[in-house]
């Protein structure tokens, strides 16, 4: 790619000659402020508060959709450029709920943080009638409050990133919502609960549904044994809530706060991420042996399970039956813990944290209720639990290291690296080699599965014979994967899917990161470092050397995909229609 050199605000700058005037400013350290723009999916100039003047041009442009060319000038911060934003972000503030104090937002939002920028203290417009637009909070997962939107359209292009596109712009004018198809409910529409839209949206106008008041409701009920289990990926985000750097791994402190809260025990979600392995491990092994329903797709993710039974039926009978961690766990607690403990099932809330909306939704499927009940009563998001630790006066940061409880407190490196795109994979791998080959796998760190590429692709000779995987993150890429091996132009034995791009870390219950921080940096990347790096320190790497999970099956389950193991740990799936 040739470069080009330009001036912007008097200052010599070249890049790429296929940057935006934005691009090439940010290259130089110069502010432009955004707030429809998000790099890498949503490229409009609608919001128009990135205008800029271009020597010669007779209007101010857009600079995340003006192209560079060789020699313009361009100027950011002259006084046509202040008013004309100052106008624009006016103008989107006049037809917006401004209840900022009670917004779920307030702080991290960024069109709070605009205002601020811009100084605006009193408003030169007002919305035509200022409607008060019907709240949809049908979904399991989350609410959309479009009196909150600010047509940027974020959402609408993470919806489409994802292959989903259950929602657009509708009507025109004051009357202009982002909206389902026929103005639907979420709920009865192919939504996957994923929350990528809510990672997407810059004000409060879409939020997780909360759970964290039944949650206190039954920590501060004496008769609830109250259980808590954490994934993997919430200790490799939560610290950003604090200021930590993000990609700190703050796992001590969380298990710490946890218990301050309130909890009676505080178990780790890794722990039951090793126990699936050997069940899907396991099922694997069998399919792969008997050539029956490959290639084997898991189906740890609950917004990958729902993508494919809306958008792909004909694969649901290759989703492995195996449960997410989430769910085995919370079929263990109320089963095998409570009995062990001359527990009443019916006594044990069992709460999970998790980095994903989609497990609200999952946690309510019908299917997820095999030790009698619900096996998970609540699900809180990774930004719930940091404000409940907020709300309680937590100092977090200060707080000492504690240990996870027994006896679901030991986990291996395999089941910390769930949270990161082809940890699944990865971790299975490394138990599925060692029981065929009955020998020890050399290089437990798979580097052709590693990394964000949308599509990445491994093969390995085990007993003999050649096992070809692939690992996929994002539906979009699952889309694509998928269609080749219906058209015949791919095959494979073992599938690792996950919804959101760069898998739980980046899942939709996870720290807010503004615009601005996500074109600098890859959250992806810097948080799923936090899980590679405890791997790598971990004692065990292996899930079938986890001494708690040989112990569980010693004592209840007998063996992998034992019949015991199947009525609790595993389940089945439902083939629906897109509309």
């Amino acid at each position: 790619m040739e470069n080009v050199t330009l001036k912007i605000n008097n200052i010599e700058v070249t890049v790429p000659a296929d940057y935006t005037i934005l691009q090439a400013a940010r290259s130089a350290n110069i502010d432009i402020p955004t707030l429809c723009y998000l790099e890498g999916m949503n490229k409009l100039g609608s919001c128009r508060l990135c205008v800029v003047e271009i020597k010669g041009a007779r209007a101010l442009q857009a600079a995340c959709v003006y192209p560079v060319s060789e020699g313009i000038e361009v100027f950011t911060n002259t006084p046509a450029v202040r008013r004309a934003r100052k106008a624009n972000l006016e103008l989107i503030l006049s037809n917006h709920d401004r209840s900022c104090l009670t917004c779920s937002r307030n702080r991290n939002c960024e069109l709070q943080a605009l205002s601020e920028e811009f100084g605006i203290e009193e408003l030169a417009f007002s919305g035509e009638n200022d409607p008060k637009l019907a709240i949809d909070d049908s979904s399991t997962s989350y609410i959309r409050d479009n009196n909150k939107c600010v047509l940027c359209r974020r959402c609408v292009a993470a919806c489409d990133n994802q292959v989903v596109s259950v929602i657009s712009c509708i009507n025109r004018g004051f009357d202009t919502t982002v909206n389902t198809a026929f103005e639907k409910p979420v709920s009865e529409v192919s939504c996957i609960f994923c929350g990528q839209c809510i990672n997407a949206c810059p004000t409060g106008a879409l939020t997780e549904k909360p759970h964290i008041p039944k949650v206190l409701e039954a920590i501060d009920n004496p008769q609830k044994h109250v259980v808590v289990q954490t994934a993997p990926a919430v200790r490799a985000a939560l610290g950003e809530e604090f200021g930590l750097p993000m990609g700190t791994p703050v796992t001590g402190k969380m298990v710490t706060a946890l218990k301050l809260l309130g909890f009676d025990k505080v178990f780790d979600t890794d722990t039951a991420a090793d126990l699936t392995i050997m069940e899907e491990g396991t099922e694997f092994i069998e399919r792969f042996t008997k050539q029956e329903n490959l290639p084997l797709i898991t189906s740890c993710s609950p917004g990958w399970v729902k993508f494919c039974e809306h958008y792909f039926p004909e694969f649901t009978d290759n989703l492995s039956s195996a449960k997410s961690p989430m769910e085995m766990f919370g079929a263990v607690i109320k089963s095998y813990y409570a009995e062990k403990n001359n527990i009443d099932k019916k006594d044990i809330y069992s709460v999970a944290v998790m980095p994903c909306t989609s497990k609200k939704y999952e946690a309510q499927r019908e299917e997820m209720s095999s030790s009698g009940t619900f096996d998970i009563d609540a699900s809180l998001t990774t930004r719930e639990l940091a404000k409940m630790i907020k709300q309680a006066g937590i100092n977090f940061v200060d707080l000492p290291d504690s240990e996870f409880d027994d006896p679901f407190g030991t986990a291996t490196g395999a089941g910390v690296i769930f949270g990161a795109t082809g940890g699944v994979m990865e971790a299975a791998l490394r138990t599925v080699y060692e029981v065929l080959e009955g020998k020890s796998l050399e290089n437990l760190e798979l580097a052709p599965i590693r990394g964000m590429d949308g599509i990445k692709e491994a093969s390995l000779e085990i007993s003999g014979k050649e096992v070809k995987v692939a690992v996929v993150h994002g539906t979009k890429n699952a889309k694509e994967l998928l269609n080749k091996i219906k058209a015949g132009e791919a095959k494979y034995d073992f599938i690792e899917i996950m919804a959101c791009p760069g898998g739980c870390v980046n899942g939709g219950g996870q720290p807010i990161v503004s615009a601005k921080k996500r074109a600098l940096v890859d959250v992806r990347v810097e948080r799923a470092k936090a899980l590679y790096s405890e791997d790598r320190n971990s004692a065990l790497r292996k899930s079938h050397e986890n001494p708690a999970i040989k112990k569980l099956y010693e004592e209840y389950f007998e063996k992998p995909c034992s019949h015991k193991a199947h009525e609790l740990l595993h389940t089945h799936y439902t083939k629906r229609s897109k509309y």
